[in-house]
C-alpha cells in the first residue's frame, strides 16, 4: 500500500492532473471517481489506484467496481490500495470517492470519424452532425459540449489549438464519461477541416451575433457542421468567414448570447431534430 503523499507514484498523478505538458508528454491522462472508472474501456487503463476506505469501509461502493478490479488484474493492470492522505493528496476532488486511474489518451482522425459518418448515411441512417469549436477556454464548458454532442449524436468535435485541454480533470468530469465515445479531434486551424466537410456536402453554419437567420428556422436537410467560439469574443471574423452561412439565436432581455455550451445544445438538438424527422425517426 502507498501510505505517504510523498511518494514517487502520487508526485506523478499530482503533476498528471495539474500539468498538460506532462500529461501530452506521456500520452495518458488521469481521471477519478466509480461512474468513469466502470465506463473506462479496458484497453486504455493503465495504472488504477483506489483508496484504503473504499478499499475496507466502502462495501456497497467497491462492489461496483470489484468485477472490473478483477479485470483489471487479469489484464496485468497495476491495481495499488492508497492511504486516506496520500490518496486526497491524488486526488482533483474536494470529496474524492476513492478510485482513480491513469488512461491512455485517445486517438482519433477525421478520415475515421467521416468514413463512419457517411457510411450510416449512405445506408440510410441520419446525416453527419460535427461540432467545431475555437479557442473555448472554460474545461466545464467543452466537457459539457462533448456530454452534449453524445446525446445529440455528433460525430465528432473538432478543436482548433487553443481550445481548453479535453484531458483537463475538469473536463474529464463535465463530459460524465462522453470523453470515451464522442470523437474528438486538435487541428492547428478549422480552414482545412471546414474545406474537407464542404467537400462531402457537409453544410458549416457558424454561431454569430451577425447571422441573418435564426438557428431555428433552417431545415437543416443534410449534413452539417456548426462552428462555435470562444465564451467572451466568439469567432474570429476569418473562422466565421469558413461558415457557407450565419446564424443565430433569438434573444429577449438584453443578454447579447448565451453560455458557450448552452448554444452549442441548442444547434445541435435543433439539427439533430431535423434529422430525426426526415429519417421518419
Amino acid at each position: 500500500m502507498i501510505t505517504s503523499w510523498a511518494n514517487g507514484k502520487i508526485k506523478r498523478l499530482v503533476q498528471l492532473q495539474e500539468k498538460s505538458r506532462a500529461r501530452n508528454g506521456e500520452g495518458i491522462f488521469v481521471a477519478e471517481g466509480i461512474k468513469m472508472f466502470k465506463e473506462a474501456p479496458l484497453s486504455v487503463l493503465r495504472e488504477v489506484y483506489v483508496s484504503e476506505g473504499l478499499w475496507h469501509q466502502g462495501k456497497e461502493r467497491l462492489a461496483e467496481i470489484e468485477g472490473k478490479l478483477a479485470q483489471c488484474r487479469e489484464r496485468g493492470i497495476v491495481v495499488e490500495q492508497v492511504s486516506e492522505e496520500a490518496f486526497k493528496k491524488a486526488a482533483d476532488t474536494h470529496t474524492p470517492q476513492g478510485v482513480l486511474f491513469v488512461a491512455a489518451q485517445f486517438s482519433h482522425t477525421l478520415p475515421e470519424m467521416l468514413g463512419k459518418a457517411l457510411g450510416r448515411h449512405q445506408a440510410g441512417g441520419r446525416p453527419p452532425l460535427f461540432l467545431l469549436l475555437e479557442d473555448v477556454q472554460d474545461p466545464g464548458n467543452l466537457g459539457t459540449m462533448l456530454r452534449t454532442g453524445e446525446g445529440a449524436g455528433v460525430d465528432g468535435v473538432i478543436m482548433a489549438r487553443g481550445t481548453a485541454d479535453v484531458y483537463n480533470p475538469k473536463t474529464i468530469r463535465a463530459t460524465m464519461g462522453s470523453l470515451y465515445r464522442v470523437p474528438f479531434l486538435y487541428v492547428d486551424g478549422l480552414a482545412e477541416t471546414a474545406a474537407v466537410l464542404k467537400e462531402k456536402n457537409i453544410a458549416v453554419y457558424a454561431a454569430h451575433l451577425k447571422g441573418n437567420q435564426y438557428f431555428d428556422e433552417i431545415p437543416y436537410k443534410g449534413g452539417c457542421a456548426f462552428l462555435v467560439g470562444n465564451e467572451g469574443s466568439g469567432l474570429r471574423e476569418e473562422t466565421a468567414e469558413l461558415a457557407d452561412a450565419y446564424v443565430k439565436i433569438p434573444m429577449e432581455g438584453e443578454l447579447e448570447s448565451l453560455n458557450a455550451a448552452v448554444a452549442a445544445a441548442l444547434l445541435l438538438y435543433q439539427a439533430a431534430g431535423s434529422h430525426r424527422k426526415r429519417n421518419g425517426n
